[in-house]
């Protein structure tokens, strides 16, 4: 477990973006930043990185990659839905579902909890068609679905595989410390179930750094796998999340790899192996994916009129009176 004496100080906090309206600082987000360039090296910090978080989703590309490396032979939608926050969308469960049926599996098998789709036009056609929520609409059943294609092959219980105690989530700890340098500080259960662990802004951040510095032809499988995962991701970013979503608008338009978490927590990686993370302390994701993309742009990878560009496009960022637009969510890093 982890204590509150242990988590994210508020005192700690950088001031990162701004909520105006009509030309007044309504609102304001605070949180820590840091970018590390592709050598690994930190050219901006804000707040404090080394202070504890729970990295939530943001973990799951670490986690995806552990699940490869101990047996799931996965590619492509595939790969990419392992790593995805997605919308539960009829293609989003259309490919889960192959996957469990592939491995004798079926939705009964994910331990995630049923849900509602968080796309609309989903929700409304369950709604229309009288099913009820269920577990392979859950946003995390592409995270599930590769656990348990991993255990299938490994011969590992199927039963069991959230239980930290698991050989899964001792291999997905121990890649996690293999990749961001660090041991873990804590380990809890998250939204979906399974085991998510403490960890630094900045060992994220150094984790999916090292990622995005690998190659498919490496001759280290983690690390194989870990470009092939990023490629996926980009390839596929409609599946990462879905249309729409500051994810795959993200990785859309800017060909960077876009992963955010709950409780206001984002990570992109550029190409070139730029590596941002960001949390916000009040857990708001609304400006998390603008900071980030700002932050990515005052490193050099992208250019800071594409990313304002994208900013006015994206009607989250629109603070509207009346029916009319009377405002933005503004970066301030």
């Amino acid at each position: 477990m982890v204590t509150s004496a242990e988590t994210f100080p508020a005192s700690s906090a950088a001031e990162l973006a701004v909520v105006e309206r009509g030309g007044f600082v309504e609102s304001r987000h605070v949180g820590s930043a840091i970018v590390l360039d592709a050598d690994g090296e930190t050219v901006v910090s804000q707040g404090n990185p080394d202070a504890l978080i729970l990295p939530r989703s943001s973990l799951k590309p670490l986690q995806a990659i552990a699940s490869v490396t101990a047996g799931a032979a996965l590619e492509g939608e595939r790969l990419a839905i392992a790593t995805a926050s997605h919308d539960g969308t009829e293609r989003h469960a259309a490919i889960v579902r192959d996957m469990l049926t592939e491995i004798g599996l079926s939705e009964d098998d994910l331990q995630c909890p049923p849900a509602w789709p968080g796309s609309a036009e989903a929700r409304r056609e369950m709604v229309r068609d009288r099913e009820d929520k269920s577990r392979i609409r859950h946003n995390c059943s592409g995270k599930h679905a590769a656990m348990l294609t991993a255990c299938r092959v490994a011969g590992w219980d199927t039963a069991t595989y959230l239980d930290p105690a698991h050989p899964l989530q001792v291999h997905i700890r121990e890649v996690v410390e293999r990749l961001t340098g660090t041991r873990i500080a804590g380990t809890v259960i998250d939204g979906c179930g399974a085991p998510v662990y403490a960890m630094s802004l900045g060992s994220l951040a150094r984790g999916m750094n090292r990622v995005g510095t690998s190659s498919e032809r490496s001759p280290f499988a983690l690390h194989r796998v870990g470009a092939a995962l990023l490629r996926a991701g980009r390839e596929h970013p409609s599946v990462v999340e879905g249309p729409g979503g500051d994810d795959t608008l993200t990785m859309e338009r800017f060909g960077v790899f876009s992963k955010k978490g709950a409780e206001g927590v984002q990570v992109l990686v550029a190409p070139d192996g730029t590596t941002v993370a960001v949390k916000m302390l009040d857990g708001s994701n609304r400006a998390a994916s603008l900071v980030s993309l700002a932050l990515l742009a005052r490193a050099g990878s992208i250019a800071v009129e594409d990313v304002a560009r994208a900013a006015a496009e994206r009607p989250g960022l629109r603070i509207t009176g009346g029916g009319q637009t009377v405002g933005v969510i503004r970066s301030v890093v």
